[in-house]
């Protein structure tokens, strides 16, 4: 991403192992986003975009989650990026909503901790469009542009993290257009 978008943009990333919505984990302790966000926006600012990518964490069986609650969970994080006042003169920065890629079938990787994953992943694009269209933020369905590592079965190869990274500065730039 950084490498199509050149210099004049900087990228934070923010990204972290196991890092749920708005859950707290019983057994990776804490990866709650919604508790790690307001201090991590702040440290930042003054920020002109943030792109959210989270909720395959949320898939993992020990939740229980519908993929309506995954997207209850990103939208609560899009309500806190709107109000943190993070944005340039205290605005709120613009953001992308970024669905990720459905997980493959417990068969075919044998993660038994994202058991019925891979029926739920499937539609969460559609879920976090929803989120996106709500709050006027920008989307991608990171699913049409990538697919997970068929041996891993949850992370992406480097070729698709290349893919990816290439799609979303696309994506950044027409978003930075439609602003002005």
């Amino acid at each position: 991403m950084a490498e199509r978008l050149g210099p004049r943009f900087s990228i934070i990333e923010e990204g972290q192992s196991g890092r749920t919505t708005v859950w707290d984990d019983p057994v990776e302790g804490d990866k709650n986003g919604l508790r790690y966000l307001p201090a991590c926006l702040e440290s930042h600012m003054p920020l002109d975009l943030v792109i959210l990518m989270l909720g395959t964490n949320d898939l993992k069986a020990r939740f229980s989650l519908t993929t309506l609650d995954i997207a209850l969970g990103v939208e609560r994080l899009v309500q806190v990026i709107l109000k943190s006042g993070c944005g340039v003169d205290g605005a709120p920065p613009a953001i992308i909503l970024a669905a990720p890629p459905p997980i493959n079938p417990l068969d075919d990787v044998g993660l038994e901790m994202f058991y019925g994953g891979h029926e739920k992943s499937a539609s969460l694009a559609q879920r976090y469009k929803a989120v996106a269209e709500r709050w006027g933020c920008g989307f991608l369905d990171v699913g049409a542009v990538i697919a997970v590592d068929a041996a891993d079965g949850i992370h992406y190869s480097e070729d698709a993290h290349r893919r990816l990274g290439y799609a979303m500065a696309e994506h950044v730039l027409n978003t930075r257009q439609l602003e002005g």
